[in-house]
């Protein structure tokens, strides 16, 4: 794919960060954080930019580094100064408050290079002697730098999930393996996870070992039998994947048995001992020693009288009992639009225009734009004149595809004091209104009731977005009360947002059933800043499956008239 502007700003970025820890000049510093500034407001993205150098701040230096790297993919520049920096000192930088200026401080005046000889400067009472640096900092710093490193029990989603991707990217290359699937926790979409699990239909064994154990990434193998191989793997992440290798005939019950959960496997084992049958790995087994085998484990789950259970319900066993043949979960073939995304008139990749046309690509009835508002200015967020003039662009670009309905909202901050970031008179001119909290994740409950309160009870908001706000891993929900969000919001007919994103998958399962049970909307978003990320729709409805949502549950399964009945339906 293309290069997209995110990741042309990203590179030019990335080029001051190496030149400031190498002690470059400030002024060169400087000059790419400006062009890299310059591309963040320009409201076009690359393909409608005709020449790059035109923009202010962007001189031919630096313009000629942006056309070699969308012409390659690559940057030699960029390259030269990682040869030039030691590779020890990027890590550092994930510490918090050790930023750039200060690590090229403790590069350039101490000669810290690494993990070990910061510590040793720590240590000595260098670090404390320099100007800036005071004893609770670097106490906190060197708390930082020696968990750097330490590999916790379990990963969050969000870290496993690209690795998972790119293994499955290497086993669709392997001939011999007739199918695969995901097994384990991420099947089952756990938040946290230990391992990888994968089962592979094969008839060849020996090659498709041979094929996993050639993996370049492979930091140690722990085991390679004849039906199963265990490796360790560095992709971003340390972490041991186990394949499991099988026969036709045993690849549904396989699936089946290791991806769990170990309480859900326990249930329908007890069914099957009622039967007087024995589930295993293999088949369904009779007394008379018999197998059953299955296609499918909607094969499998029919053979005891059940409708398939989606892995990720899968979780005490209840799920066995509660199933029913009318139960009926969300799909995303029940997906008719998405309600929250970014363009390049605030922090997106992407133009009106080209969000549009990818939007078309998934089949969607609907979509809504919804750029950030005036309170994120780090987001390039938008101004009431700015909104303005999106508006107007938005509907002369519409007309030009008829096929969906694209409607103009905004994404506004509910403020710390609890305002909301525009006026009633500005967010009437809008279709549809997203508010959501940025800011203020230390404040109390109290606080942060009141603010959502705010902004569901305005008859502009519909939807409230990433509820909790929490950021799967990294951030903990701020202080909300969830129960009485989802009281607030049934009474307000406001919606609530299931985030897609695999960093937030925000509102949690037990959070959507509590919402639904109580008549609430829920809209499935991928909150997009790239035409890729319109991708994690699926993860988002898988996320909804795991808190049993169904068509009827979710706001943008609305047919495209239904949906434009909503959307001049004022609350």
């Amino acid at each position: 794919m293309a290069v997209s502007k995110k990741e042309v700003i990203r590179l030019l970025e990335k080029i001051a960060l190496y030149m400031e820890l190498k002690g470059e000049n400030s002024f060169k510093t400087s000059a790419f954080r400006k062009a890299a500034q310059s591309l963040e407001i320009d409201n076009r993205s690359l393909s409608e930019i005709d020449d790059i150098r035109l923009l202010p701040g962007i001189g031919k230096a630096t313009g000629d580094i942006i056309e070699e790297y969308l012409k390659t993919g690559k940057s030699p520049e960029l390259e030269a100064l990682k040869a030039e920096v030691p590779s020890g000192l990027i890590p550092l930088l994930e510490v918090e408050g050790l930023g750039g200026k200060k690590l090229a401080r403790l590069y350039q005046e101490l000669g810290v290079t690494d993990q070990t000889s910061l510590l040793e400067a720590a240590g000595s009472g260098q670090i404390e002697a320099l100007k800036g640096f005071g004893k609770k900092s670097v106490e906190k710093m060197v708390e930082g730098v020696k968990a750097l490193g330490t590999r916790p029990d379990r990963y969050p989603f969000p870290k496993v999930f690209p690795v998972a991707e790119e293994i499955e990217t290497f086993l669709e290359t392997i001939p011999e393996i007739k199918r695969f699937h995901r097994a384990g926790s991420m099947r089952r979409m756990r938040e946290t996870l230990k391992d990888l699990d994968y089962v592979l239909e094969t008839t060849e064994p020996d090659q498709v070992k041979q094929a996993l154990l050639s993996h370049s990434k492979i930091t140690e193998v722990i085991g390679a039998g004849e039906t199963k191989v265990s490796v360790q793997l560095s992709i971003g992440i340390t972490i041991s994947v186990d394949f499991r290798l099988v026969t036709p005939e045993s690849y549904a019950t396989t699936l089946h048995h290791f991806t769990g959960s170990k309480e859900h496997n326990i249930k329908m084992r007890q069914l099957a001992k009622k039967r007087e049958q024995k589930i295993s790995e293999y088949g369904v087994e009779e007394e008379n020693g018999d197998v059953h085998h299955f296609q499918t484990e909607t094969e499998f789950f029919r053979f005891f009288d059940l409708p398939f259970i989606p892995p990720e319900v899968r979780v005490d066993g209840t799920e066995v009992e509660r199933i029913t043949e009318e139960t009926r979960f969300l799909s995303l073939e029940d997906i008719r639009g998405d309600l929250h995304m970014h363009t390049t008139w605030s922090d997106g990749a992407y133009s009106i225009e080209e969000m549009i046309q990818a939007n078309i690509q998934k089949g969607y009835d609907y979509m809504v734009i919804t750029d950030h508002g005036k309170f994120l200015h780090v987001a390039n967020g938008l101004n009431e004149e700015r909104l303005q003039k999106q508006q107007a662009e938005i509907r002369r670009i519409a007309e030009k595809y008829p096929e969906i309905d694209v409607y103009s909202g905004v994404e506004m901050d509910i403020l710390t004091d609890g305002t909301l970031d525009f006026s009633d008179e500005t967010l009437e001119q809008l279709d549809f209104v997203i508010a959501s909290i940025h800011s203020g994740f230390n404040q109390s409950e109290q606080e942060i009731m009141a603010r959502l309160k705010t902004a569901a009870e305005n008859p502009h908001v519909r939807l409230i977005a990433h509820p909790t706000g929490r950021v799967i891993g990294r951030r903990e929900p701020y202080a909300v009360n969830v129960s009485e969000l989802i009281r607030l919001a049934s009474e307000t007919g406001t919606a609530l947002e299931l985030n897609a994103n695999p960093e937030r998958l925000d509102l949690k399962a037990e959070h959507l059933e509590m919402a639904t049970k109580a008549g609430v909307k829920i809209a499935i978003n991928t909150d997009a800043h790239d035409t890729r990320h319109l991708d994690f729709m699926a993860l988002g409805v898988r996320a909804g499956i795991k808190g049993w949502l169904t068509k009827t549950d979710v706001l943008n399964t609305l047919s495209k008239e239904a949906f434009r009945q909503f959307i001049e339906k004022k609350k």
